[in-house]
């Protein structure tokens, strides 16, 4: 025999068998006692037993109705329990947030954010993606990642960007080396000392690349690295000089390295974050996009 009883039903039989009186039921569901009535004969005609036994004065549980009393109110509770899972989720207070990030963005403006976020969300799991530009870009488009923070991309259909820091590039140093007495420097300096860059395909590497082109200048690099541990620790070395976007500070300054103003030209990389275009984020995603577009983040410098 296969009992299939819905969620109404099930409800309406609990609340009549835990106030012992259709009359009270009917008041505490908020539906009148005949519809009550004929919802709990429903499901005796549909099990070919009562469920309850009347009297004059008393309703009680049939043992029929003794049986089903446990199974309703477990179906019951997990209805409330994984409906209550979904309520937060909606809220935003459940899921899961995927990020993917620059390096730099990832170690200086996200910990923060993540801070912030997890102090209102708790339930909310938050991953990291750190890499290229072109990668955490990818990520977004593919829709591996719900957000990147990260420069602004080429332009795409795909994606939508909202510009959040503007950050300088700045020349690095040791804080013995000439250029350490300057209180800026301009980019043709580079041509005549050693230059450590990030790899060609790094964002940073875009940018340096681009100013030596506005000079005219052609900078072949001593050292190219993936990484900007790699190209800071070259410099603490006394292997060569660099420029590097002021996120960076951070990394630089606990290398007890010394940075300065570079000019003609000044560049300039937009960071931002980067949702997929006509792609619906989930709340939890949504509370974070607007928590980083709300202004609070605060740059190391």
């Amino acid at each position: 025999m296969r009992i299939s009883f819905s969620l109404h039903q099930t409800v309406a039989f609990l609340k009549v068998a835990e106030l012992g009186s259709f009359s009270e039921a009917a008041k505490a569901l908020g539906i009148s006692q005949p519809a009550l009535s004929r919802t709990i004969r429903l499901m005796e005609e549909a099990i070919g037993t009562r469920l309850f036994d009347r009297d004059t004065r008393n309703v009680s549980l049939s043992p029929a109705g003794a049986a089903l009393q446990p199974v309703a109110q477990r179906i019951a509770l997990e209805f409330d329990s994984a409906f209550g899972e979904l309520g937060q989720f909606f809220e935003g207070r459940r899921g899961r947030v995927t990020i993917a990030a620059l390096p730099s963005a990832a170690a200086v403006l996200l910990p923060q954010a993540i801070a912030r976020f997890q102090m209102g969300h708790p339930g909310v799991e938050v991953v990291i993606r750190d890499d290229l530009a072109n990668v955490v870009a990818s990520a977004v488009a593919d829709g591996q990642a719900d957000l990147g923070l990260t420069v602004r991309p080429t332009q795409s259909e795909k994606l939508s960007y909202r510009p959040l820091v503007s950050d300088d590039f700045v020349l690095v140093c040791r804080a013995d080396d000439p250029f350490a007495a300057e209180a800026e420097i301009g980019w043709r300096a580079f041509a005549d000392r050693p230059f450590i860059a990030m790899a060609p395909t790094s964002s940073v590497r875009a940018m340096t690349d681009a100013a030596f082109l506005q000079l005219g200048l052609s900078a072949k690099p001593l050292y190219e690295c993936s990484h900007l541990a790699t190209t800071v620790s070259l410099v603490a070395a006394g292997l060569g000089v660099t420029a590097l976007p002021k996120l960076t500070l951070p990394l630089v300054n606990a290398a007890g390295l010394v940075t300065r103003r570079l000019t003609e030209p000044t560049m300039r990389r937009s960071i931002g974050v980067l949702t997929r275009t006509g792609r619906a984020l989930s709340p939890a995603a949504e509370r974070f996009f607007e928590l980083l577009c709300s202004g609070s983040l605060q740059l190391p410098y």
